[in-house]
């Protein structure tokens, strides 16, 4: 049984982000108390009475609104209704109906799905002064509630799984390789997720900034499944002026430790920059797959030298991203994006490769054979033995005499040997030091 898809929607400032968030139980989209704020969908999977179901949370509907971004964040809650399985459409209790929730009843009308009107900002047990009003609306099921007290939350998700079907208990979820874009403001991340997909599902424009939120987005090729998830633009703190911008910095980051691989977008035009180093820097402390993808190559001019110029500069500016790959790609006509998608899968199963314990010795016995361990005051290093203890990164345990004579260059030589031997291209390796017979210093 597919899990079912639930969408929250309405006109702006109605409280949907602060519903979504009561109803995930954790701070997801961004909440401030003027309308505009969240621009795409967002996603969370919640259980309720033993269903599990994705609550999309939606930018408001302005239905008239010729304005660019408004356009698209329409464009957007159509899409989530078109996805829904079940609709929330939630109006101000407060301010009472509106023209424009007239145009949304509408909408939805035509959607053919079910749809709750989830009455907000009706924090008592006595009616909304307009109450009555909203039958004009024409929807089945009403609910009265106020998504910041969590007063009737429970009726309104009581409202929306009468209408799943009965929960499967022995539904498996597919293994999901998820995937955050991640770069500066207005390098190109939400072109390359809209180019995979194939449609419009995050807004594009020229604007920095535009995506304020994570945005997770499920695909799927063949029968390899993922969730791309696009971040805000991170931004030098000097340039943080807004709230809204402070939290995204901070779900970006949170992005990242979800990810199994981090996909960092560079501008072409712009070659490697600081906040580039840091961005990637993030990624690689937290053990991430890396792939660098240099977008908006189809600006540059090229000889035959262009690519390897370009690529022996972004070696040398990150340095300690040795093992990423580096695609040159347009998100805008497409260029390499197919190869794109191939390194994802790669580099995902190389995070997440095993080696055996008896072959990793071989190697590592190959290796200090050819070059010896560094010695100091006549005490030479000796390594015993190693074991891979995790994935995601690849983790190996050396068991050796004594930490203090095993020298940055002799473990980086070891790892190169390793990456030679099995590859682990595109992600970090990490080793823990133990002293056989001793334990841990």
């Amino acid at each position: 049984m597919a899990k079912q898809v639930v969408a929250v929607v309405g006109r702006p400032n109605v409280g949907k982000s602060t519903l979504f968030n009561r109803v995930a139980g954790k701070r997801i989209s961004i909440v401030e108390d003027h309308p505009g704020v969240t621009r795409d969908r967002i996603y969370a999977e919640v259980e309720w009475l033993n269903y599990n179901f994705t609550l999309i949370d939606t930018g408001g509907i302005e239905p008239e609104s010729k304005e660019t971004i408004l356009s698209q964040m329409r464009r957007q809650a159509e899409i989530a209704i078109e996805t829904a399985n079940v609709i929330i459409f939630m109006v101000d209790g407060r301010e009472g109906l509106t023209g424009t929730d007239r145009e949304v009843a509408s909408m939805l009308r035509k959607a053919n799905k079910p749809v709750i009107l989830a009455i907000n900002k009706v924090d008592t047990k006595e009616h909304s002064p307009y109450y009555y009003d909203f039958f004009e609306l024409g929807m089945e099921s009403m609910v009265e509630t106020s998504a910041t007290a969590a007063y009737n939350i429970g009726d309104l998700l009581d409202e929306v799984v009468k209408h799943f079907p009965n929960p499967d208990e022995n539904q498996e979820e597919d293994d999901v390789i998820k995937v955050a874009i991640i770069g500066k403001p207005n390098v190109g991340k939400s072109s390359i997720i809209n180019k995979i997909l194939g449609e419009d599902r995050v807004i594009v424009s020229d604007i920095a900034g535009t995506t304020r939120d994570a945005i997770d987005t499920p695909f799927t090729d063949g029968e390899d499944h993922y969730l791309l998830i696009d971040t805000a633009g991170i931004r030098r703190k000097s340039k943080i002026k807004e709230n809204i911008e402070r939290y995204s910095v901070i779900r970006s980051f949170t992005a990242v430790e979800r990810a199994d691989v981090c996909l960092l977008v560079i501008d072409a035009e712009e070659g490697v920059t600081e906040q580039d180093k840091k961005i990637a820097g993030y990624s690689h402390e937290n053990g991430k797959g890396m792939i660098i993808v240099v977008n908006k190559w189809d600006l540059i001019e090229k000889d035959t030298h262009t690519m390897n110029k370009f690529t022996k500069e972004i070696r040398t500016e990150l340095a300690y991203l040795h093992y990423a790959p580096i695609i040159f790609i347009s998100a805008l006509t497409g260029q390499r994006m197919n190869k794109l998608l191939e390194t994802i899968k790669f580099v995902s199963n190389q995070n997440a490769m095993r080696v055996p314990t008896g072959t990793l010795n071989e190697i590592i016995g190959e290796a200090v054979l050819l070059n010896q361990p560094p010695s100091d005051k006549g005490k030479r290093l000796k390594v015993f033995y190693g074991t891979q203890a995790a994935v995601k990164p690849p983790t190996f345990v050396l068991f050796i005499n004594d930490k203090e004579l095993m020298h940055f260059s002799y473990l980086r030589y070891i790892e190169n040997q390793i990456r030679e031997n099995f590859g682990f291209e595109g992600t970090p390796i990490r080793f823990m030091l133990r002293e056989k017979d001793k334990g841990d210093r």
